[in-house]
C-alpha cells in the first residue's frame, strides 16, 4: 500500500473529528458524518466531505469508522436496505479499522461480514480523549493478522503514541478495551462518589480536587474529571460535552456482558454501571459523563455543615 493511503473517516464526533483533522494534514482525507457543522469543520482543515459513506469510500484504501456503537457500525458498513454503506463501492483488498468500541463478539462478526466481501478488518478501538486524537497521541490496542495491520499501519502510526498489538484476530483489541473501560467507568464512578461525599462533608470540592490530584489518591480519570464536576454546580454553563454519559452506560454494558460470558465476577463495574444507568434516566445522557456526580449530589442540594463546625457543635 502507498505510505499515503486515501483514507476515508465515518464519524465525526468527539473522537473521529480530531482524528481525521490530524490525518487530513498528513494524507487525503474523505470523511462522513450526519452532522453538517462537523463536515464544514473538516473541510477547513483540508478534508473532502462526501454526501453519503459510499461516496466517501469511493477511492478509499483504508476506511476508518469511529461511530458510537455497533448499530452505527453496520449502518455506515452495509447501509440502510443495502443502499449508501460503505461496502457499496470498498473494493475487495481495501482495510477497515474499527475504533468504536463495541465489544468482542461484534467485532468478529463485523469482520466474517467484511471477509466475505474481499476486505480486510482491524480492530483498533482508541483511548486517550479528544485533545490527544488531534494530537497523534492516542492508545491504540490491535486485534488483527499481519497482512490487515501493514495494510494499516501508515494510519495508525499517525494517530498512536501508543499500539498494543494484543493478538491476530478481530475481537482481541475489543477485549482489552474492555478492560480499559471497566478502569475508566469504575474511576469517574469512585471520583463522583468522593466529591460527593465531600459536598456532603461541607468541603469546597474545588479544594478537595486539587489536594487529591496530586497524592496517592489521584488518577488521570479524577485529575479530569474532577474539575468538571466541581463546574457542574457552579453558576454558569453546563460542563463542556467531551465524552456524553451514555457512552459510558454502552460500554459499561459491555463490561459487565463480557464478564458474564467469561464467568468472572465485577461488582465495581457492575455498580458503576448502575450509576451510569441512574444518570441517564435522570436526563443526562447527552451530557458529560462528569455529570453523573450530580446523581449522587443534587445540584440543588445545600452542603451541610461539618459536624466538627461551630455551628454543627460536638459532643
Amino acid at each position: 500500500m502507498t505510505p499515503r493511503p486515501h483514507t476515508a473517516v465515518i464519524g465525526l464526533g468527539a473522537m473521529g473529528l480530531p482524528m481525521a483533522t490530524h490525518l487530513a494534514a498528513h494524507l487525503p482525507v474523505t470523511a462522513y458524518d450526519i452532522s453538517e457543522p462537523r463536515l464544514a469543520q473538516l473541510a477547513a482543515a483540508g478534508g473532502t466531505p462526501p454526501a453519503t459513506p459510499a461516496d466517501a469510500a469511493v477511492e478509499a484504501d483504508v476506511v476508518l469508522l469511529a461511530v458510537r456503537d455497533q448499530q452505527q457500525v453496520e449502518t455506515a458498513l452495509f447501509g440502510e436496505n443495502g443502499e449508501n454503506g460503505v461496502t457499496a463501492t470498498l473494493r475487495p483488498g481495501a482495510t477497515v479499522i474499527l475504533t468504536s468500541t463495541v465489544g468482542p463478539e461484534a467485532a468478529r462478526t463485523t469482520a466474517a461480514r467484511l471477509a466475505d466481501l474481499g476486505v480486510h478488518t482491524v480492530d483498533a478501538p482508541v483511548s486517550g480523549g479528544p485533545v490527544r486524537a488531534g494530537n497523534g497521541d492516542l492508545l491504540i490496542v490491535v486485534g488483527a493478522d499481519d497482512k490487515a495491520l501493514d495494510l494499516a499501519r501508515p494510519v495508525l502510526d499517525l494517530l498512536a503514541s501508543t499500539l498494543t498489538v494484543v493478538g491476530p484476530r478481530p475481537g482481541d483489541g475489543q477485549a482489552l478495551k474492555a478492560i480499559n473501560q471497566l478502569l475508566a467507568g469504575v474511576h469517574i464512578a469512585a471520583a463522583a462518589e468522593a466529591l460527593a461525599l465531600a459536598r456532603g462533608l461541607g468541603l469546597d470540592p474545588a479544594t478537595v480536587v486539587e489536594s487529591l490530584r496530586h497524592g496517592a489518591a489521584g488518577s488521570f480519570m479524577f485529575a479530569d474529571r474532577g474539575p468538571r464536576m466541581v463546574q457542574a454546580y457552579e453558576d454558569g454553563p453546563d460542563p463542556e460535552v467531551k465524552s456524553r454519559l451514555d457512552i459510558f452506560v454502552k460500554d459499561m454494558g459491555i463490561v459487565t456482558g463480557v464478564a458474564k460470558d467469561a464467568h468472572v465476577p465485577v461488582p465495581l463495574a457492575s455498580a458503576a454501571q448502575q450509576l451510569y444507568l441512574l444518570g441517564e434516566a435522570a436526563g443526562l445522557a447527552a451530557h458529560d459523563d462528569s455529570s453523573v456526580v450530580t446523581v449522587l449530589s443534587p445540584k440543588s442540594s445545600k452542603s451541610p455543615k461539618s459536624p466538627n463546625s461551630p455551628e454543627g457543635g460536638t459532643r
